[in-house]
């Protein structure tokens, strides 16, 4: 089936499965920097995975993206400032972390973190990224990377779960259907808006 081609009737339970959990595990690659995507959330779920990812030596750089201002319990701030403060928690030297500021939605992620990496690290000597956010959000991120990065760089998904979206529990919940149903047709929409090339599930 073609994504391009999926109606939201069409969204049945395998194929919601299928748009954004089907083939999307961590194979546990090493890169040059692990990208992690903002969200009101993505301090807890998503920087403790790229914490594990850089502790176990798979990158010696995280970069932390989203210039949303949001109200944390700390205070108001960006989604990347909020998730600097818990990596900086976790252990992550503060010499090992780039912020990206500037971003406001999945797609300006993607492209503020081109010139990030191109500032500290230049873009030439990239050969692989690690993208991390959350494990229903990963489909579409992967292929807005895959699409707006230079085609020497590799990405690799290194997913990180919620609790209310996740492959086995999403189905359970009236939250975790609205939310994956959502993304679905996020997908399609970025599809048929020329977003990203069409592709087949």
């Amino acid at each position: 089936m073609w994504v391009s081609k999926i109606t939201k009737e069409d969204l049945t339970n395998t194929v919601i499965d299928c748009l954004l959990f089907e083939g999307l595990n961590d194979n546990g690659a090493s890169a040059d920097c692990i990208i992690v995507l903002g969200s009101i959330k993505a301090a807890k779920y998503r920087v403790p995975v790229a914490a594990k990812a850089f502790f176990s030596g798979r990158a010696e750089k995280i970069m932390l993206c989203g210039g949303k201002i949001r109200d944390f319990s700390d205070g108001s701030m960006t989604e990347a400032e909020n998730m600097y403060n818990k990596a900086l928690e976790l252990g992550v030297p503060e010499t090992s972390i780039i912020v990206e500021n500037n971003s406001q939605n999945t797609i300006e992620n993607i492209l503020c973190s081109l010139l990030e990496l191109q500032r500290s690290m230049w873009l030439n000597k990239i050969k692989s990224v690690l993208l991390v956010t959350t494990t229903y959000h990963m489909r579409r991120s992967l292929q807005i990377a895959k699409y707006l990065y230079p085609s020497h760089i590799s990405v690799y998904p290194c997913p990180a779960d919620d609790m209310t979206t996740k492959r086995d529990n999403w189905m359970n919940t009236p939250e975790g259907i609205n939310r994956t149903t959502e993304e679905a047709l996020n997908i399609v929409r970025c599809v048929n808006n020329g977003v990203i090339p069409d592709f087949e599930i």
